[in-house]
């Protein structure tokens, strides 16, 4: 069912008639879906519904002017396009309605978005790259408005970077750089920061995105008068417009109901694009939702009458539909016959998703009906069991829920019960969450032979004689490595290219690989992020630097909602390695303290978060990452650049194991866990604790997510049997994880013989000055007297309270 591109070929009339038809067709079988999901979830056999209605015939033209190869990175409006490039069949398009749990019928997510939430495969089922040049891609979508942006400039880039940097193999991900990337939202998202910093991004770097704005006036039930200035996107960007001056977008505007002009337009921006690598926006206006936003509402409530009577008149089907009749491409009688058969097509696709969706369920539903009444015939409490059997068994479209609540509350009544009923019970319920629970919780991270779990630790070597220099060359050494050693990584950040970054741990790389390879980038945290992340999933390495961990809260909601979720949401069909590159901790200010960790790490479950106590130690982990298929935020040592490091000699292949702390110091008295620049100062005050007879044992986490997974630190606790974790996070930050984890997870709570601590920063943000670092963040004499005090209580002889 999928279109066919470019109209303006030589055909017959015959053909062009077949071809428009087609066009129609999809545009009605498009249209039959979003009114019948409406109606299944009103029903209740769906949770929730978002629906391209209005948008149709647009997108029929665009499907038109997108090739294999291109990209997607678009909202929850583009069924259509879906369905005319041949990646969204009726049932699929209710399969990810019901949340259906596989890959088979809901391809986009296996049930883990809301329907409209649409990607394709870029992977295989084992991890590996498909040839993405020879399939239309779709990037996967996330709900936050304009949320798509930054990752669209990273997808255009890429076809940048692949048309001018030499070296790379790009076998499976570009041809000579001629694919396009395409973005649609909305023209109230257009009101967010996130569109208006990315199409300057896009305008500054020159790449081939073209950017559709659907308008048709609202933003949920607010009026454009209150989204956007003059009320039109298109002229208030005109100033993008390119002329001799200077670079800048094409700008194009058409009425989304002219099905001709559409495909003219849509044409003429994809050959602009993809010939000169330009920008190009196109606004097309004049755009209906006939059902409203969602499905939580009607736009009855805000759309007076004469707004009503003009979406229904101007409604693009509709206009589509009599543009067909006055070409003579068909008549009334026909499509009358072609629209009855299309419905009949949907109840018929709609059913047979629901059928598939449902059957699994009813098969586990009747196992458990069955081991139930077994149950009961063996038990006292037969009555109470019989009646939880019976109420599942009427249940005619049950869910999993439904399924699992009855078992476990069947369990309940046999607590005390000794029989093989029971364990039976027991042995389907373990063996259900074994089976049903990966459905919704695999693939946070690679499951592939590619995790960076699987990279083995390569310590670096020196040479006799090695040189004691400032840590930034270690880092800059190892970038020199890792840029000849993988020709398609490439860094970019604020300062990153012409100076070398500000700590100049780039000094030199820009002037030896290229400005595509080592480039200055605006101020723009979010799309340095998408440009990553757009990259990545384009089969580049890209490095991408955000200057300061403090500003990483321009990016931490891509990071949070697009990144970090990825591979989770395409259940590992889609994957964005990207390298975030920040530094932090320790500096003063309340701006510039770099430790705002405890959030970080609870916003970006799905990429591991490392924390290097040294620059050796971080070039390990970009060398180990390089090696891997996942995401990471690395955090060097804002204060350890200018310290002295032992020159390696095996840079580039020196790698730092992810998940795995080291112990720095042994001890016996009380075991000491922090990370970072906080390390420092730990190790100077268990130096001191020994002059009193204190021997503490020292551990760096290094790695944050994932934590300490060969749980060393409960064998430290196991020995000496106290617990302190040190931090310059507030209090509840990061410590509040660390401890749990070390008490909940590696249960060293049944070693601990007094109450374990957490030393933090104070509430506030560390005031300026060396005296606000001092009086902000743990001192070494923090450390050292919460110690003593730890000590004071278990033998007030010999270590008295010392004040």
């Amino acid at each position: 069912m999928a279109t066919k591109p470019d109209l303006k070929q030589d055909i017959s009339f015959e053909d062009f008639k077949t071809e428009v038809l087609n066009d129609y067709t999809i545009a009605v079988t498009s249209r039959e879906c979003s009114l019948l999901g409406r109606r299944e979830v009103l029903t209740g056999k769906a949770k929730f519904g978002i629906f391209g209605d209005g948008k149709e015939v647009p997108q029929l033209a665009w499907a038109k002017a997108f090739k294999n190869g291109d990209f997607r990175s678009g909202y929850y409006r583009d069924q259509t396009f879906m369905m005319a490039i041949g990646k969204l069949t009726i049932e699929q398009f209710f399969a990810g309605l019901y949340a259906h749990t596989d890959l088979e019928h809901d391809p986009m997510s296996a049930g883990r978005q809301m329907g409209g939430h649409f990607s394709t495969h870029s992977l295989d089922e084992n991890g590996n790259w498909n040839d993405l040049t020879k399939q239309k891609n779709s990037s996967s979508d996330i709900s936050p408005t304009a949320g798509q942006m930054p990752r669209l400039l990273g997808l255009a880039q890429a076809s940048k970077i692949f048309r001018n940097v030499e070296g790379i193999d790009t076998t499976n991900f570009s041809v000579k750089g001629n694919e396009v990337a395409w973005g649609t939202i909305g023209n109230a998202s257009t009101s967010e920061g996130l569109f208006f910093e990315t199409i300057n991004a896009a305008g500054v770097l020159q790449v081939p995105m073209v950017m559709s704005v659907w308008d048709d006036e609202y933003g949920i039930s607010v009026h454009a008068k209150h989204q956007t200035t003059k009320e039109n996107i298109s002229e208030i960007l005109k100033g993008f417009q390119r002329d001799e001056k200077g670079d800048g977008y094409e700008i194009l505007r058409v009425h989304g109901w002219d099905y001709p002009t559409l495909v003219e337009t849509y044409q003429k921006a994809g050959k602009i694009a993809r010939e000169e690598h330009v920008p190009v926006l196109i606004h097309v206006n004049e755009l209906t939702q006939p059902q409203g936003h969602s499905t939580s509402g009607s736009h009855e409530r805000y759309k007076n009458e004469e707004r009503l009577a003009w979406e229904a008149a101007f409604d693009c089907n509709v206009k589509m539909r009599e543009w067909l009749i006055a070409n003579s491409i068909a008549t009334d009688e026909e499509l009358k016959e072609l629209e009855k058969g299309i419905k009949k097509q949907v109840r018929d696709g709609k059913k047979a998703a629901w059928t598939a969706f449902l059957n699994p369920i009813k098969a586990e539903k009747d196992e458990l009906v069955a081991i139930l009444d077994a149950l009961a015939n063996t038990s006292p409490n037969k009555v109470f069991i019989g009646k939880l059997k019976s109420d599942l068994a009427d249940i005619k479209e049950p869910i999993r829920k439904d399924v699992l609540v009855t078992a476990r509350k069947a369990l309940r009544y046999v607590l005390k019960e000794n029989t093989s009923e029971k364990t039976q019970l027991v042995n389907w319920i373990n063996s259900y969450f074994d089976k049903i629970q990966p459905k919704y919780s695999s693939h946070l991270h690679s499951e592939s032979k590619h995790s960076a779990l699987n990279v083995e630790e390569v310590k670096p070597t020196y040479d006799d004689n090695a040189e004691e220099v400032d840590a930034r060359l270690v880092i800059r050494d190892n970038f020199d490595a890792i840029f000849s050693k993988y020709p398609e990584s490439l860094i970019f950040g604020e300062d990153a290219g012409h100076i070398g970054d500000v700590n100049q741990g780039l000094e030199g790389m820009q002037e030896k690989y290229g400005v595509l390879r080592v480039a200055d980038a605006g101020i723009r945290e979010a799309t340095i992020l998408g440009q990553g992340i757009g990259m990545a999933m384009r089969g580049l390495r890209p490095i991408a630097e955000i200057q300061y961990l403090d500003y990483i809260l321009y990016a931490l909601q891509i990071m949070s909602d697009d990144l970090s979720s990825l591979h989770y949401r395409t259940k590992g069909r889609q994957k964005a390695p990207l390298i975030v590159r920040t530094r932090g901790h320790r500096l003063e200010g309340i701006w510039h303290s770099g430790s705002q960790l405890g959030g970080i790490i609870n916003l970006v479950r799905g990429m591991h978060v490392l924390v290097p106590r040294d620059m050796t130690k971080a070039a390990g982990f970009y060398n180990t990452l390089l090696e891997a298929d996942e995401p990471a935020l690395i955090i060097e040592c804002l204060n350890g650049y200018r310290l002295k490091e032992k020159m390696p000699n095996n840079f580039g292949e020196f790698k730092t194991p992810i998940g795995v702390v080291e112990t720095i110091k042994e001890g016996a008295d009380i075991t000491l866990v922090s990370y970072g620049s906080t390390l420092r100062v730990v190790e100077q005050a268990a130096k001191e604790l020994l002059e009193v007879g204190i021997d503490a044992e020292v551990i760096d986490i290094q790695s944050l997510l994932p934590f300490d997974l060969n749980h060393d630190i409960v064998k430290s606790v196991a020995k000496t049997n106290r617990l302190m974790v040190i931090d310059e996070d507030v209090p509840g930050g990061a410590s509040a994880y660390i401890l749990n984890e070390i008490l909940n997870t590696q249960n060293a709570y049944q070693h601990l013989d007094s109450k374990p601590q957490t030393l933090a920063a104070q509430n506030h943000r560390p005031a300026y000055g060396t005296d606000g670092d001092y009086f902000s963040k743990p001192s070494a004499e923090d450390i050292f007297e919460a110690v003593y005090e730890v000590m004071h209580e278990v033998n007030p002889v010999n270590f008295p309270k010392l004040r």
